[in-house]
């Protein structure tokens, strides 16, 4: 998710920023991937955030710049790529084991017990445990059902692919030895990954793709570089 809720895009504000002809080519709006990857580092953030409403974050992943900065960006460990979060925004792609209902099991058992017919503990318990097992087993069976219907899917979807990337993104797996540990690890790096290739969706890329301060590294880098040539 990157699309913000004005879907209006006028080039002209990217052209007189940098000078620029109405008639210039790459035009921004006929070709803003081109257009971006000549003026990505001269344009303010503020303009290159219209740009999110011409292009999907699948497309911006051509730019070795936005990939950059979407990696420094999962590298701060935003709480919305990490586990818990990740499971629960993204339960098609958590592939460990199908104990996301725990959590909800557990909370009915606290209700039933906390406030549901006090004073009745033998009843109480019982309609505890048992609501517990219930939400246990419809979010496995939700899960379930998720993944049935993306393999549906997937079968019959061959993803677009530009002919010159060799850059593939690895499909979900868990190893069978792997601890739980492990498996969330695994998860998150998942995660990160197709963020990083802009194949997850309900989540706002703007944040990494349009910050400045997440690219510094690159120019200091190229500073040094000339500093060290002269």
């Amino acid at each position: 998710m990157s699309m913000t809720s004005d879907p209006t895009f006028d080039k002209s504000l990217s052209l007189k920023y940098l000078g620029l002809p109405e008639d210039y080519t790459p035009a921004p709006d006929n070709e803003p991937i081109a257009f971006l990857n000549q003026y990505l580092f001269q344009l303010p953030p503020h303009l290159l955030l219209h740009y999110s409403y011409i292009t999907t974050p699948k497309q911006r992943t051509v730019l070795a710049p936005i990939r950059n900065r979407r990696l420094r960006y999962t590298n701060k460990n935003p709480p919305e790529l990490l586990f818990e979060s990740g499971r629960n925004t993204w339960p098609d792609l958590w592939q460990g084991r199908e104990r996301r209902g725990v959590q909800q099991g557990i909370e009915e058992r606290v209700w039933a017990q906390h406030e549901f017919l006090p004073g009745n503990r033998q009843h109480v318990g019982k309609l505890a445990n048992l609501l517990a097992d219930y939400e246990g087993e419809r979010e496995a069976e939700c899960v379930r059902t998720i993944r049935r219907n993306r393999a549906l899917v997937e079968d019959h979807f061959v993803p677009e692919e530009d002919s010159d990337s060799e850059d593939d993104v690895p499909a979900p797996s868990v190893q069978e030895n792997e601890t739980d540990q492990e498996t969330q690890e695994s998860f998150e790096r998942l995660l990160r990954e197709r963020f990083i290739y802009g194949l997850l969706d309900n989540i706002d890329y703007d944040k990494a793709d349009w910050d400045e301060s997440l690219g510094v590294e690159d120019e200091e880098e190229r500073w040094f570089e000339s500093e060290d040539s002269e």
